[in-house]
């Protein structure tokens, strides 16, 4: 009797049609914080795709600066794990700049995961994600990382990317 209710449950199209449905309304799109000092609000993101270098890099993190627009490009590899690309993060930028407060990425799986969710709430630094298939939300570093992977395609190609990359 439960698997013909079932079948006549998903068969009919009035019942589907008044079905709730069980998925998480998404939520109002909220504005990025604004900051009002250098080294408050981070974005990061990656440029994969590139030619190994002799040390084996081929990808970069790109952290960009908010209020001054000022940038990082750490050289990385695509297979290193989320607990090596924090050690990049602690080392090259909240050694250098301290913690910033908000942390702006897209969701790459890097960023989504448990780990980094954990090391962020543990340093008080707030993660803003982007919308998924909107990368305009984060636009500055998308449009830098255009400029960087442009100038790797470039003749001058090696000399860029061994000077990124290095």
């Amino acid at each position: 009797l439960a698997d013909d209710v079932q079948k006549f449950v998903t068969s009919c199209d009035t019942c589907q049609r008044m079905k709730s449905s069980k998925q998480k309304k998404a939520g109002l799109l909220q504005p990025l914080p604004v900051p009002e000092q250098p080294w408050q609000v981070v974005s990061l993101d990656f440029i994969t795709g590139l030619p190994p270098t002799t040390s084996g890099h081929d990808a970069i993190l790109v952290v960009i600066e908010k209020f001054s627009k000022m940038g990082h490009f750490i050289p990385t590899h695509t297979t290193d794990r989320t607990e090596e690309t924090a050690q990049l993060f602690v080392r090259y930028i909240i050694s250098q700049h301290g913690i910033p407060t908000t942390l702006i990425s897209d969701r790459d799986p890097k960023f989504t995961s448990k780990f980094w969710k954990e090391l962020m709430s543990l340093l008080g630094t707030k993660l803003a994600m982007s919308s998924a298939y909107h990368p305009q939300t984060d636009g500055q570093t998308e449009r830098l990382n255009q400029i960087v992977e442009q100038l790797s395609e470039q003749p001058a190609r090696t000399h860029v990317t061994r000077f990124i990359l290095s």
